[in-house]
């Protein structure tokens, strides 16, 4: 595949990283991933929000322009020959002495990866996807609020975990808060329905404040579907009517089944995807 670093176009297997850049010495970077559809990054904007209040907060001197990594993206679509695309966007820290900063970082590297998109599994989103519980709790926030940040080792035990699991084949993994509160999936936030109101997490569990969930709750309110965040238990999910996860490159995925670390198995409301998690699916597409 042919990359971008710091705006040239390159080939991956040429494309180096230094030794001493902070991001590899201890992980100081921050990434967006998100998706095109003809030839447009969705989201664009909130994403290089997101990207730029973080940088911010790392002392890492970035600073955005949407028409430039517009155009990085297309030319990176073009000499892949891909009509659309998962895109990473990484800004890593920088080259800087061995040890920790006392400054900020005034030469951060820029890296956008592409590859062709997964192939949709329409028979998951007709028939649902199981969500499997992990004894891996999510961890606290680095700062007052989650970055999405090249740290990524909460994430990858979860990931080991989930593998444990024989009958949880396709299945994405749910970290709970060391509180036991629901939190987020290992590549998801969730929502889950009930009583025709719209549930989802609350930011203060420390879970990612994702991009796709701000999205879907303004869906949601749109069609005017109550909305609530808030704490909650693994039994809100078992006695919900509905439940789904979103990220930017699956988007909106019904969840149908769910399992606890002892295999136990409950099914989700009638057990197949349920009416709000299709409309706003529909309005998503």
């Amino acid at each position: 595949m042919i990359i971008s670093l710091d705006g040239k176009l390159i080939d991956e297997q040429q494309a180096v990283v230094s030794v001493y850049d902070h991001g590899f010495l201890y992980g100081l970077g921050l990434f967006e991933t998100f998706r095109t559809y003809n030839k447009e990054p969705f989201l664009l904007p909130e994403h290089l929000k997101r990207l730029t209040d973080g940088c911010h907060e790392l002392g890492i001197v970035y600073k955005p322009n949407i028409e430039r990594t517009q155009k990085l993206i297309n030319e990176l679509l073009h000499a892949n020959h891909l009509q659309d695309a998962y895109i990473r966007y990484s800004i890593s820290a920088g080259v800087e002495a061995l040890g920790l900063p006392s400054g900020d970082y005034q030469q951060p590297m820029e890296i956008i990866y592409i590859k062709p998109l997964p192939t949709r599994d329409e028979k998951t989103y007709q028939q649902g996807k199981t969500l499997q519980l992990l004894k891996q709790p999510r961890n606290t926030p680095e700062g007052l609020y989650r970055f999405k940040s090249f740290h990524y080792m909460n994430n990858i035990l979860a990931k080991r975990e989930l593998q444990q699991y024989d009958w949880a084949a396709g299945a994405e993994g749910l970290m709970l808060t060391e509180e036991g509160y629901v939190a987020e999936g290992i590549v998801s936030n969730i929502f889950f329905i009930k009583n025709a109101t719209c549930y989802t997490p609350s930011l203060d569990t420390g879970i990612l404040p994702g991009i796709t969930r701000a999205y879907v709750l303004r869906l949601a309110q749109k069609q005017q579907i109550p909305t609530q965040d808030g704490l909650y238990r693994w039994e809100d999910l078992t006695e919900a009517d509905e439940v789904f996860l979103v990220n930017s490159i699956q988007e909106i995925v019904p969840v149908t089944t769910l399992y606890t670390p002892s295999g136990h198995a409950y099914s989700v409301g009638a057990g197949s995807v349920g009416p709000i998690t299709r409309q706003l699916s529909q309005l998503y597409n």
